[in-house]
């Protein structure tokens, strides 16, 4: 939490969540008391014989903390709410943090209003004028998908244990999204999220890090010289159908990305139709501003030592940085590929923004291209790949959700 706190304050590394993020797990932390403990939590936390046994017996396990744990783990849901309820009918409350992760995360409202605010900031004109680099993004979630293989993969070789829906919220750090990654983990592996939250948002920090040096090694130097026609005016009709028919064609296609995408295409939608400007602009700042200080606090609460200092947590970090690196070097090979069939040239640099950590991503991408032509601007172009990136992260969240919670 203290290396959060300082990363946020000293390095500014994402300071907007990992300062709410740190503290939270500071708080979490302080010794007995509990703020991040949930009613069932703070009774096993007691040892009371009595209610332990209680307990068990609902469970059919040991009277023993060890067994009620395990039991509850491979319990549904309505079981584990059951023993809930059953702790706070005992006298035990839960912490003001755990009621924050209940409220914000637990039933997803809190990544859905954020998603919303960055649709508010969101501007497709880019990828409207240039839509061949929707592919740009589209490829950059191969990162994703590489990623959950990897997870499973160290499960498989017993280095690591993950199950398919844990590798599955992994996997999504490779979007470099944070929202998506908190809304999919909190879904599929509550007990990831976290370790994956905090993975995210600090590789995200580290875009002009880790991306540059992949980006080079895929290029060459004439490569990265190479300067892209201007892009066309995009009028305000295009900009206000685009989110409409985008949430209609995604939804009927795929349902499960329909919260995530339709929370963003609303946000973009109220700012591009122009009439309600007041709504826009609450969601773009004071909204999005209050909801990522109570989002931050409940990732915090994720943040107990006994959870978190773990192998998985370890394994979460190293796939992270992989999932990142495959992602923009899937990009910049899209693009490669691309030039080979196409009389107008790509630059392959903006291939790596089809990540979606908007607009760091793309900003690297203008900064490499500067370093190789002083007078080569990339960065309108890469927003292009860029946002198509946070599309793309969305409905490979919700194909996450459709095939794995089916199985």
């Amino acid at each position: 939490s203290l290396l959060l706190l300082w990363l946020a304050i000293a390095k500014k590394f994402e300071p907007l969540l990992l300062l709410p993020i740190g503290f939270g797990g500071l708080l979490s932390n302080i010794p007995e008391a509990g703020m991040a403990l949930t009613a069932l939590e703070s009774l096993l936390a007691h040892h009371d014989a009595g209610q332990l046994a209680v307990i068990a017996a609902k469970l059919n396990c040991a009277p023993d903390v060890h067994a009620i744990k395990e039991a509850l783990a491979l319990a549904l849901p309505s079981v584990q709410s059951q023993m809930e309820n059953l702790a706070v009918d005992m006298g035990y409350t839960p912490g003001v943090l755990a009621l924050f992760y209940k409220v914000a995360i637990g039933s997803g409202v809190a990544p859905l209003v954020i998603f919303m605010g960055v649709g508010a900031m969101t501007d497709f004109g880019p990828l409207l004028a240039n839509p061949r680099t929707l592919l740009l993004g589209a490829a950059a979630q191969f990162g994703i998908f590489a990623t959950v293989l990897g997870a499973l993969t160290l499960n498989y070789f017993g280095l690591i244990s993950f199950t398919l829906p844990q590798a599955a919220a992994i996997g999504i750090i490779g979007g470099a999204d944070g929202p998506t990654a908190i809304y999919l983990s909190g879904k599929l592996a509550p007990e990831l999220l976290g370790a994956i939250a905090v993975a995210a948002y600090s590789y995200m920090a580290l875009v002009p890090l880790i991306q540059p040096p992949i980006m080079k090694a895929l290029t060459t130097e004439t490569e990265r010289k190479i300067r892209m026609v201007q892009l066309r005016t995009v009028s305000k009709r295009e900009k206000i159908l685009f989110p409409v028919v985008l949430l209609l064609l995604v939804a009927l296609l795929l349902p499960d990305a329909a919260p995530l995408l339709g929370m963003f295409c609303f946000g973009n939608l109220m700012r591009e139709s122009g009439v309600v400007e007041r709504l826009s602009d609450t969601v773009q700042n004071g909204l999005i501003n209050i909801v990522t200080i109570f989002l931050g606090l409940s990732v915090g609460a994720k943040l107990v030592a006994d959870k978190f200092l773990q192998p998985q947590t370890l394994g979460i970090l190293l796939l992270g940085v992989i999932a990142f690196g495959i992602g923009t070097a899937a990009g910049v090979l899209m693009a490669k590929l691309m030039n080979l069939c196409s009389k107008n040239k790509i630059n392959p640099l903006i291939g790596s923004a089809g990540v979606s950590a908007v607009p760091m991503a793309a900003r690297v991408s203008n900064k490499v291209g500067l370093e190789s032509d002083p007078q080569n601007f990339l960065l309108m172009h890469a927003m292009g790949p860029n946002v198509a990136g946070v599309i793309g992260s969305a409905i490979a969240a919700g194909v996450m959700l459709k095939y794995v919670l089916a199985m």
